[in-house]
């Protein structure tokens, strides 16, 4: 099917029927009469084909007119929709940003900051995974659903920032939400990868229950404690006195028996480079196929008409100034 990227032009083929009508009027008009000797026997088939070649020059020029107005529209062939299968995991990145997160302990960063880069980088090294990102603190909304499109997953884990939900750390509605994305997932292999670094306070659902409730959907949990378990300088602001610190411990057990429940194992990140060893556990489960639509880009066709508009133009004019010249 052809689309056209500057469909105004054909606006310009509204003189295309009054030239037509020159052209015909211009035919029809009587010849000038000069008279000549006798030429009976005179060979005069050269004298009968020029007369014709003139007349269809205007016609040339015309029909080249009309194609290089159709180019000028741009036509456009629409992208085809070519169909692959490709392998990967359904992922669904669950990212604590509870105002714990700020524990000072990354030296020079904080937890969250290098929480967010590592899920990242995670996010853009993961190449036929279908991920999804689920933020949380005293309750849990998803920032993004299940995509192929990494870098869109990176962008909205960019725009993250604390604050954005009121303080708390609901690690059970973390998991509820998680595993709600991944509920109508057909893959074979449906992960959360649940990065929290505090002890569950808020929601209405356990973790361990919410663990047991994934494990029934034949989904696995990595859990991620960041930090060290009894916790790290957590800066808090306190009216007169400005900034102190607290410590703010992490539950480990929990954690562990949430993993546990599910197949899946528990690691503890104490630095940028903690998640190294996620990345060979997830890339060795079993691969499901998805389909993949790709549409190829617009294909561009004003060259089919410009050139034999072009053609046709030049053809008459070299015709107008050689051969079917006319002389007073």
């Amino acid at each position: 099917m052809i689309q056209f990227a500057f469909p105004w032009a054909f606006l310009a083929l509204l003189v295309v029927p009054f030239l037509a009508w020159r052209i015909l009027r211009g035919n029809h008009r009587p010849a000038a009469a000069v008279v000549y000797t006798e030429t009976d026997g005179l060979p005069i088939r050269r004298a009968q084909v020029r007369p014709m070649v003139a007349a269809c020059v205007p016609w040339l020029r015309l029909f080249g007119l009309v194609l290089l107005i159709v180019a000028l529209a741009r036509p456009q062939g629409q992208g085809s929709v070519e169909k692959d299968t490709s392998e990967g995991i359904d992922i669904v990145l669950t990212y604590d940003i509870s105002g714990s997160m700020s524990a000072e302990d990354f030296q020079p960063k904080n937890r969250f900051t290098v929480a967010k880069e590592t899920l990242s980088r995670f996010a853009l090294e993961s190449e036929n995974d279908r991920l999804a990102l689920v933020i949380f603190a005293s309750r849990a909304f998803t920032q993004c659903p299940l995509t192929l499109d990494h870098e869109m997953v990176a962008q909205l884990l960019e725009q993250v920032q604390q604050g954005m939900i009121q303080d708390g750390t609901a690690i059970g509605m973390a998991i509820a939400t998680s595993a709600q994305r991944l509920r109508e997932s057909k893959g074979k292999s449906r992960v959360i990868i649940l990065m929290t670094d505090g002890v569950n306070n808020r929601g209405k659902i356990g973790p361990v229950t919410a663990a047991r409730a994934a494990a029934a959907l034949g989904i696995k949990i990595y859990a991620v404690g960041v930090g060290k378990p009894d916790g790290g300088p957590v800066p808090v602001s306190d009216g007169l006195f400005g900034k102190r610190y607290v410590q703010i411990p992490m539950d480990e057990k929990t954690l562990q028996r949430v993993a546990e429940t599910t197949g899946g194992k528990y690691f503890r990140a104490t630095d940028a480079q903690a998640l190294a060893g996620i990345y060979k556990d997830i890339r060795s489960l079993e691969k499901s196929q998805f389909e993949l639509s790709k549409r190829r880009p617009v294909v561009e066709e004003f060259a089919r008409y410009l050139w034999p508009g072009l053609l046709l133009v030049l053809i008459a004019l070299v015709l107008d100034c050689t051969y079917a010249r006319r002389t007073p």
